[in-house]
């Protein structure tokens, strides 16, 4: 087991080292000169030289890289271009709201997204099957914003139940910040419980199929006995992997959710810096929320030898 723990993390370093070469490779490939958005529209060449050589902006590509990849080691992003803040300071500042709506929608998506995968599975071709499947193919296809939107049309417009904007940190207290939570986590959290309730389904239909599940019914296992501890329980490792990669969905939807409850999140930031090119910014968000992505995935595999002892690498 050490050993695959071992071989796992060493397989993390060039996937991290790629992602990073491809968020430094942004200031290149999208159009604009950082230099000249810094010094302003009534900057002179000379001005905007000056700035570029302070960045060493004219250094070759490898140099810049080496040199962005030993500041972030050190814990330095860089500084926006805008506000002049160290980018460590701003993300440090607005990490808070995006921790707690994507850990929020992560455990109500799995709450919610298991058992309707296994009930859907389990009552196959029924009236409740069709209408899990249908209710997942309408969270694929109906765009997060869209169910943002109408989400605070009724429950904050209309009912008044809930607050329509803002974030409250949990420092003040549970409800508080449960309730500005609650509609941006049923916004983000339809196409994420869809994904998980398909392949939790299909899943299933394969694994109650099996020999040892008829065995097991065989012996007088009682129907939840066989369907969690027996058949859920073997069909797991499909069902954590595609949690897993699901976190992707949870960082988009973040970003656009964010947008529509005016949520100061990591989200809000990265559309405010898009906005602005403010491309140092953009780079330090990206490359957090890629090395989040890494991070989450090489949890996943790691947990394989826990959920099935019979992998081994």
């Amino acid at each position: 087991m050490t050993q695959y723990i071992i071989q796992r993390i060493l397989a993390t370093v060039p996937i991290i080292a790629i992602v990073a070469l491809v968020v430094f490779s942004l200031l290149y490939i999208t159009p604009g000169d950082p230099a000249a958005m810094m010094a302003g529209d009534q900057a002179t060449p000379a001005q905007i030289a000056e700035i570029r050589d302070r960045l060493g902006l004219d250094d070759p590509f490898l140099t810049q890289f080496v040199r962005w990849v030993g500041n972030i080691v050190t814990g330095d992003l860089g500084t926006s271009i805008f506000t002049g803040l160290p980018i460590s300071q701003m993300v440090a500042q607005r990490i808070g709201p995006t921790v707690s709506l994507m850990a929020v929608t992560l455990v109500f998506a799995v709450i919610v997204a298991v058992p309707l995968g296994v009930v859907a599975a389990y009552r196959q071709n029924s009236w409740l099957d069709t209408l899990v499947m249908s209710t997942a193919i309408l969270g694929f296809s109906v765009p997060v914003f869209v169910i943002g939107y109408f989400l605070a049309w009724i429950f904050a417009l209309k009912l008044q139940l809930l607050p329509v904007q803002g974030y409250n940190p949990l420092s003040q207290g549970f409800w508080p910040w449960m309730s500005h939570l609650i509609l941006p986590v049923l916004s983000v959290s339809g196409v994420y419980i869809a994904l998980i309730a398909r392949i939790t389904r299909t899943t299933m239909l394969e694994v109650l199929g099996q020999d040892y599940v008829r065995t097991a019914r065989a012996k007088g296992a009682g129907e939840l006995s066989v369907l969690f501890m027996h058949a859920l329980r073997n069909g797991s490792v499909a069902i954590v992997t595609v949690i897993g990669l699901g976190v992707a969905l949870l960082i988009g939807g973040a970003v656009v959710t964010e947008s529509v409850f005016s949520i100061p999140g990591l989200g809000r930031l990265t559309v405010d810096a898009i906005l602005q090119r403010d491309y140092p910014v953009i780079q330090g968000v990206i490359l957090l929320f890629s090395l989040v992505y890494v991070f989450i995935n090489l949890l996943v595999d790691l947990s394989y030898v826990l959920i099935d002892p019979r992998i081994r690498y």
